[in-house]
């Protein structure tokens, strides 16, 4: 039960946290996530509850859902969640694994004070990492997640025998991926995708195709360091990476994954939005599957998009907004022809608005009127779309 409960907890919370693309409805989004058999008659047992950490490149994060099921047989509703972060991400401990398992120890008093502790035995928790834990040299990376297990079986809360969270299934990949998209139900789509994109999954006894596929190094920090041409090197002691989507003035260092890179602006050479997007154009054109649907859908987007759209002006940071691809290029354009005057918080600004831009438009294939709905992942859960899309941190 923990097994089957726990593939189907973290396929409802996935769709929350950072990396899926779904298409759905609100009559079928949570379907399957309450089997009959985890929901005793009596009334205080209604109330369920899920725990997901996040474990990103820039922090960890617990997301605390509650669901409801009001009436016995029907879909229960989402009716609360409860976030925290720190900082940094597990991937900063990456010689210090207790010391990472330590900042998970601190997320799970959060949940301890938000369950009532009667349900805490059947409250399922499980970690997803990202690119930041992926990234790692494997053994590292190992060390790491048994010591968070340690603190994970230590607690009073159900840790299922299927949350791994490198699993290479499609369940597995919904939150550890770096761009995803999922389809289903939709024929054309499920009969021309490349093998090993489809996966079958039950819910409510019936029987669902699901689209997904996880692009590892498309995520926003490792293509910075695809664009710096600096991924596959191990930093290169006195090597700076150059790129022309940075200040020329620019001499800076970043630590990524336990690896130190030194990194600056052309200081004689091209600098701007063209020379820039020729450069993240390479990280993407022709390695991303490209689905008709994208051509046709509007789609609801988040963590990076999000980041980027409101750093830039071009949402609100409470309420999200509404803005087409070509409104990322038109930014992008603004900023990079700009890097003299340069006054952003982050020196890859330029290069990560050039890097959606082409991952939306020549990597996916989206058309410059394609339409975003825009905003935080914790708005996700009030709003009602097609399908959706991440780029993850």
């Amino acid at each position: 039960m923990a097994t089957t409960w726990g593939a189907a907890f973290f396929m409802l919370v996935a769709s929350c946290v950072c990396s899926t693309v779904f298409h759905r409805d609100q009559q079928t989004w949570f379907e399957g996530v309450f089997l009959s058999s985890m929901c005793p008659i009596n009334v205080s047992a209604s109330t369920l509850y899920g725990i997901m950490f996040d474990a990103g490149s820039t922090g960890t994060r617990i997301h605390v859902y509650t669901f409801v099921q009001k009436i016995p047989g029907q879909l229960p509703i989402l009716e609360g969640e409860i976030f925290d972060s720190v900082k940094p991400g597990l991937s900063a401990f990456v010689d210090q694994p207790k010391q990472g398992a330590e900042t998970v120890q601190g997320l799970l008093e959060v949940a301890k004070d938000s369950i009532p502790q009667s349900h805490w035995k059947r409250t399922p928790v499980v970690l997803k990492a990202t690119a930041g834990l992926r990234l790692l040299p494997e053994q590292k990376a190992q060390a790491l997640l048994f010591e968070v297990r340690e603190i994970f079986k230590k607690s009073p809360f159900l840790v299922p025998n299927d949350s791994s969270p490198f699993d290479s299934s499609s369940l597995g990949r919904l939150a550890i991926l770096n761009s995803l998209f999922a389809f289903s139900d939709l024929q054309k789509t499920l009969e021309q995708t490349p093998r090993g994109y489809l996966t079958s999954f039950e819910m409510f006894n019936s029987t669902y195709k699901l689209y997904t596929h996880s692009y590892l190094g498309f995520g926003l920090k490792a293509a910075r360091l695809a664009t710096l041409g600096a991924l596959e090197t191990e930093g290169i002691d006195g090597h700076t990476f150059r790129s022309a989507c940075l200040p020329r003035w620019l001499e800076a260092e970043w630590i990524f994954g336990g690896v130190k890179y030194q990194y600056g602006g052309n200081k004689e050479g091209k600098m701007g939005f063209e020379p820039c997007y020729a450069e993240v154009l390479r990280v993407v054109q022709g390695k991303l599957h490209q689905p008709e649907e994208v051509q046709r859908s509007s789609f609801y987007a988040f963590s990076y998009y999000y980041d980027r759209a409101v750093d830039t002006g071009m949402i609100d940071y409470e309420t999200g907004g509404v803005l087409k691809v070509e409104d990322f290029k038109r930014k992008a354009r603004e900023v990079c022809d700009n890097l003299e005057n340069f006054t952003s918080g982050s020196p890859f600004l330029c290069m990560d608005l050039s890097y959606i831009t082409a991952l939306l438009k020549d990597g996916f294939g989206f058309a410059d009127s394609t339409v975003l709905q825009v905003g935080s992942a914790i708005l996700l859960k009030s709003w009602v779309h097609i399908s959706c899309l991440s780029l993850c941190y």
